[in-house]
């Protein structure tokens, strides 16, 4: 969100020497794997590597995948990642992933599919699963939803293997208000307490998403105040202004008030 930035990107001969440390320090025994936005061709595949030998050793390891790769802006899709990514993603990483939280744009790009009804969405999300992942969550959608314009539907989808064989899924819709200003790692931060929540609540899909979406809500509100406070009457917050205030969020990300509802479809 910022004009400038310095730093280096790591490679993935870099990500497979840090890990080579950790498994030779026997330190290499996890039960999440967490990844989000990558520029990189080479180490997103060295993490499909890194997470199939972790689900060899742990056969219960949760891998989480927020596949950034771009979004919409005033109904206009782009990416803001190299474009060769998408296989990467479509063909090696959504495979190994548990749980994925693509926004509208991102499930659009991984099947190949235009989504313009709830019934598209969940055929979408459909499509994901068979996929790999157990757990497809549609982070925003430019849907309408039934509480108006100013409302941003996400739409969740789980589907278990019971011990005959049989698919079970439970999906679930959520509408929360939009706030008006451009904030930048509310995707992270969405992804990390699904993760969490997930954790908590595992056969409760519902829950874990308004816990998920509810303490993204107050920590927007709250967000928002603070930078319009900090930007004085009339002007608008800047990037300074509108950096997420988690730490100040401790409580609700911890133990957040329902204030979203999930509908199950």
């Amino acid at each position: 969100g910022y004009a400038h930035w310095k730093g280096q990107v790591l490679n993935s001969d870099e990500l497979h020497e840090l890990y080579d440390g950790l498994k030779l320090n026997k330190v290499n025994q996890y039960d999440y794997v967490l990844t989000g936005y990558t520029r990189d061709t080479s180490f997103l595949a060295m993490v499909v590597d890194i997470v199939q030998e972790l689900k060899q050793q742990n056969s219960n390891l949760v891998y989480v995948c927020d596949p950034v790769m771009g979004d919409k802006w005033n109904g206009e899709g782009s990416m803001y990642v190299p474009k060769d990514l998408l296989p990467v993603y479509r063909d090696k990483v959504v495979p190994v992933a548990d749980i994925i939280t693509p926004n509208q744009f991102e499930a659009e790009l991984l099947t190949g599919r235009k989504i313009h009804t709830e019934e598209e969405a969940l055929e979408v999300m459909d499509m994901l699963h068979a996929m790999g992942p157990e757990t497809v969550v549609i982070t925003s959608s430019d849907l309408q939803a039934s509480l108006g314009n100013d409302y941003l539907i996400a739409l969740g989808s789980h589907r278990k293997t019971k011990a005959d064989g049989t698919k079970v899924t439970q999906r679930i819709r959520m509408e929360s208000p939009k706030v008006d200003a451009v904030f930048v790692g509310t995707g992270d931060l969405f992804a990390a307490m699904l993760l969490a929540w997930t954790h908590k609540h595992p056969n409760n899909l519902k829950v874990a998403c308004e816990k998920t979406v509810s303490a993204m809500q107050h920590v927007l509100q709250r967000t928002i105040k603070s930078a319009k406070a900090q930007a004085g009457e009339g002007n608008k917050p800047n990037s300074a202004q509108l950096e997420l205030r988690m730490v100040q969020s401790k409580k609700d990300i911890e133990n957040p008030e329902i204030i979203v509802k999930a509908t199950v479809l």
